[in-house]
């Protein structure tokens, strides 16, 4: 059904598959870029252009990076009122150059900001968006755009096509796709535009705190994670974790329900509900393997599943599988590194 106070669109005069980017700290951020290669891929089967809306203040030197990554068109919006960020504000400015390009697909990273602006963006286009899908694809037949996603749990896949309203909107959280390679002999078109910026309206910014930075790496960027569940017991179980993990010069992340237990912090979740992450060795210790947690893994290089129960569902998602109990199985791994270490210090 198609709201009769919903202005009518031609369908045909959409093309084009857009990301919209985000800039964190003077440069475009990982989750767009990483974007920009999905949208890639669905361009090519829908035999049309990738554009990048690029919008800030200060941001006109960016504008090549984008094209590096694969896109084809750089649409730039470099305005001082855009210095501070609003997420209405900034979804205006994009909805203005998306309303008169008419992008097929707009997708947006899931980022904090992301998730702030996407709504705004689809609410003005009167259009649906399809939250933390997982893939896409283009049906052979009819070419439309079919948006994936793991609704009830993870436990099976929606696929989403959107028939009377454009552009067809997606968010995709970090880490869910890989960044492509960096090419700097490509070639694309920039197009600076300027568009009316609203001033905010119900909000304004009056004081800006920056967040004390943390010395460890972010899970989503870690390149070993030892990571822990419910069957841990207890918080004093992260302590062994941690001790391996620092050993491995890795980080400690947990399930959802290590987290709801309140044994670590949130920004270590991994899974649906929390991050998606692509190290490349990660430990799944006491985790029983639910699909939210696996959906959070499915980049990692290799799986090592420690769990006592032998038909834990994790093993089917591991590489490398020990049952045992992890306060007997963690400290022989520590104790073997330790002393294969020494060793390589006795052979130099």
């Amino acid at each position: 059904m198609v709201c009769s106070e919903w202005p009518e669109i031609k369908l045909d005069e959409y093309k084009g598959v857009w990301v919209g980017a985000l800039v964190e700290e003077g440069e475009i951020n990982e989750a767009t870029l990483q974007l920009i290669g999905a949208a890639r891929e669905l361009a090519d089967k829908l035999e049309t252009y990738v554009g990048v809306a690029l919008v800030g203040y200060k941001v006109r030197d960016l504008a090549k990076e984008p094209i590096y990554y694969g896109a084809d068109k750089v649409f730039v919006v470099d305005d001082e009122r855009l210095a501070t960020y609003y997420p209405p504000t900034y979804g205006t400015v994009i909805h203005r150059l998306a309303e008169k390009y008419k992008p097929e697909v707009l997708l947006i990273p899931a980022t904090l900001k992301g998730r702030e602006m996407a709504p705004y963006i689809a609410n003005t286009f009167r259009t649906g968006i399809t939250a933390d899908l997982t893939s896409m694809d283009v049906d052979p037949k009819t070419k439309e755009v079919i948006l994936i996603r793991p609704p009830f749990g993870g436990y099976m896949l929606a696929h989403i096509v959107t028939r009377t309203r454009r552009p067809v909107m997606g968010s995709v959280r970090p880490n869910i796709f890989s960044t492509p390679q960096r090419d700097e002999t490509r070639q694309g078109e920039i197009i600076e535009e300027r568009v009316e910026v609203p001033e905010p309206r119900g909000i304004r910014l009056i004081e800006r705190v920056p967040i004390e930075k943390k010395e460890e790496i972010p899970i989503e960027k870690a390149e070993i994670i030892v990571s822990g569940g419910k069957g841990l017991g207890s918080k004093d179980g992260f302590k062994l974790l941690k001790e391996l993990a620092d050993l491995l010069g890795g980080v400690i992340a947990g399930s959802r329900k290590a987290v709801d237990a309140g044994w670590i912090d949130h920004d270590h979740q991994v899974g649906q509900t929390g991050k998606a992450v692509k190290p490349n060795v990660y430990f799944a210790v006491a985790i029983s393997g639910a699909a939210q947690h696996v959906f959070g893994i499915r980049e990692a290089k290799r799986v090592v599943a420690i769990n006592i129960d032998p038909d834990a569902p994790i093993f089917e998602s591991a590489d490398y599988g020990i049952v045992g109990d992890y306060k007997e199985v963690i400290p022989a791994i520590i104790e073997a590194i330790k002393e294969m270490k020494q060793q390589g210090k006795a052979g130099s």
